[in-house]
């Protein structure tokens, strides 16, 4: 009896044994190992639809987990559940203010009751046409250049939004706008020549009706925001500040154009963090250039 209990002592040590040599080179054989960001991202997409939450992955292999000031109680400490039970690959961080689309009501591109910016000047064979945030394109069809609707801009052709957020607007038949161009706030405008997707850590401006230009970096690439109404993915995040009104407007450097302005959190005044569509992905979607 006592030889049969040393025998099955002796084969369950080996049986231990055996399975701490199959584990990877100094893995810890009583925790998982750590999630890729791939498997954490797709986790969050499937779990974690509150307004005012984004995510991104960082060059490092890190997701980092925003949430604005909307985000408290009992929606804090689900998020807060779901992060710590992806593990220490998943980075969460407090945004400043409300996560919200920037539009408003006011001058500028104005369209039923809202206000929008112009992004950038495109062409299709012969016709023109100019982008802007999708959000801002479902709001509604005839859009002006001003408050009172006494100067019409043009008609929206297309508008995708959620998920996506760029927009295409026609231009009248009689109307030819400048090629090449942004329109800045202090009636400037800067060449554009070249689509591209910017790099982390890339030099930025980004123009708006509201809040004018201002500059920034590069922080986030392929980001995944919840907004209110729809969640929106693939965006560039960044350090530039924006204010409802500016949806829509460019981001870009120099003769490269970047993004559409879909939203963010904070201001101009005490800073924040804003998302853009990636301006590559509109122009193959709507088969455009610019020019």
């Amino acid at each position: 009896m006592r030889s049969s209990t040393l025998r099955r002592t002796a084969a369950a040590v080996v049986v231990t044994a055996l399975s701490l040599a199959a584990l990877p080179a100094k893995a810890d054989p009583v925790d998982p190992p750590r999630l890729s960001a791939a498997a954490i991202t797709s986790a969050l997409e499937e779990e974690v639809t509150t307004p005012g939450t984004a995510w991104m992955t960082r060059p490092d292999g890190k997701v980092v987990v925003s949430y604005d000031s909307t985000v408290t109680g009992g929606k804090l400490t689900a998020l807060t559940s779901v992060t710590r039970r992806l593990g220490e690959n998943v980075v969460l961080e407090k945004l400043p203010g409300k996560l919200t689309k920037y539009v408003s009501g006011g001058t500028g591109m104005w369209g039923g009751d809202i206000k929008c910016s112009v992004g950038f000047n495109v062409q299709r064979r012969g016709k023109y046409y100019l982008l802007t945030a999708g959000h801002c394109g479902k709001e509604a069809t005839s859009w002006y250049q001003d408050d009172d609707h006494s100067r019409y801009l043009g008609k929206m052709h297309h508008a995708s939004y959620p998920w996506n957020d760029y927009a295409l607007l026609i231009y009248p038949t009689n109307i030819k706008p400048p090629g090449g161009s942004v329109y800045l706030y202090n009636g400037r405008s800067q060449d554009i020549t070249t689509a591209m997707n910017p790099g982390i850590g890339h030099y930025v401006y980004r123009a708006g009706i509201t809040s004018g230009l201002h500059s920034g970096r590069v922080t986030g690439l392929n980001a995944t925001v919840n907004y209110g109404d729809g969640r929106v993915a693939g965006l560039i995040r960044t350090s530039v500040c924006a204010e409802p009104g500016d949806s829509g407007g460019p981001l870009f450097y120099r003769q490269w154009a970047f993004g559409l302005t879909s939203g963010g959190s904070g201001d101009c005044d005490s800073g924040g963090v804003t998302y853009f569509q990636p301006v590559v992905e509109a122009l193959r979607a709507y088969g455009v250039t610019v020019y």
